[in-house]
């Protein structure tokens, strides 16, 4: 017995190894391209090269002195901000009473809330292009805003209903039997409890659209051109050695918002 114990142990030594060793170099593959990106944004103005065979911080100067990179962010960021109030106010009643009620169609409401995670992303572009240019706003900020909500919106119904199935229903019923209505009762009860999971669905709705490509340049017009969509364009027609500094820009607002959403998200209503 004690032979097979150590046998065992040994197989689990092995096996906990491999996949260490598995994790990280599936890590390092998905890290590569920021740690090729990010020193290429400090080299030259002249070419994209790597390792950079000098450095300065030309690039970023370039970009935010350079209204055609600065429009497109603005507008990004614009769309970004409203996709994510939108997807939050939607997704936040929807995810709750998702999670708590059953009623009848549930599941074909479900499956046509989350069709977009399933549904490839280009044929969603190609027929929110179609319908919007039956309805003749094709090209305009609120098709934009409007096809991000629809990719944004699975997911924050996603984590809301992960936070609200956390939660312990008990207070909700204490609530209702001292007279507080439904809404009052899901305002003071049930928000504070999900503080964490709506800062992590607004958070995640937010980048998930400033980082919409494929969507917003199905949707774009020569005035509604997002930062993606302009990156796309100048890998596609040029070798701007600003797109960078862009890129690495973006890679460290995604990281921020990361580490804000996982600081936000240790903060609990007690604390207060």
């Amino acid at each position: 017995m004690f032979v097979s114990d150590l046998i065992h142990d040994a197989h689990a030594r092995r096996y906990r190894a491999i996949g260490t060793g598995l994790a990280v170099a599936i890590y390092l593959f998905l890290l590569a391209p920021i740690v090729v990106t990010v020193p290429m944004a400090f080299g030259p103005t002249n070419a994209l090269t790597f390792p950079p065979t000098s450095y300065s911080l030309d690039l970023f100067r370039i970009f935010f002195n350079s209204p055609r990179w600065l429009e497109p962010l603005f507008l990004s960021l614009e769309i970004a901000l409203a996709s994510m109030a939108i997807a939050m106010f939607a997704g936040v009643p929807a995810g709750y009473w998702m999670a708590r009620h059953e009623f009848v169609g549930k599941t074909l409401i479900t499956a046509i809330i989350m069709s977009p995670l399933i549904v490839p992303v280009i044929v969603t572009g190609l027929g929110l292009y179609l319908y919007f240019a039956y309805l003749k706003i094709s090209g305009t900020m609120v098709s934009i805003v409007l096809g991000h909500v629809m990719v944004t919106l699975p997911y924050v119904v996603v984590m809301i209903v992960a936070g609200v199935n956390k939660l312990d229903r008990n207070l909700e019923f204490g609530a209702e039997l001292m007279g507080a209505g439904p809404m009052r009762m899901f305002l003071t009860v049930v928000i504070p409890q999900l503080i964490p999971s709506l800062v992590s669905a607004a958070f995640f709705a937010f980048l998930l659209s400033f980082d919409e490509v494929i969507i917003s340049w199905f949707l774009a017009s020569p005035t509604t051109v997002t930062l993606p969509v302009k990156m796309y364009s100048a890998l596609e027609w040029e070798i701007s050695p600003v797109i960078a500094a862009v890129s690495t820009l973006m890679s460290a607002l995604s990281l921020l918002v990361c580490i804000i959403a996982i600081s936000l998200r240790k903060w609990t209503p007690a604390d207060v």
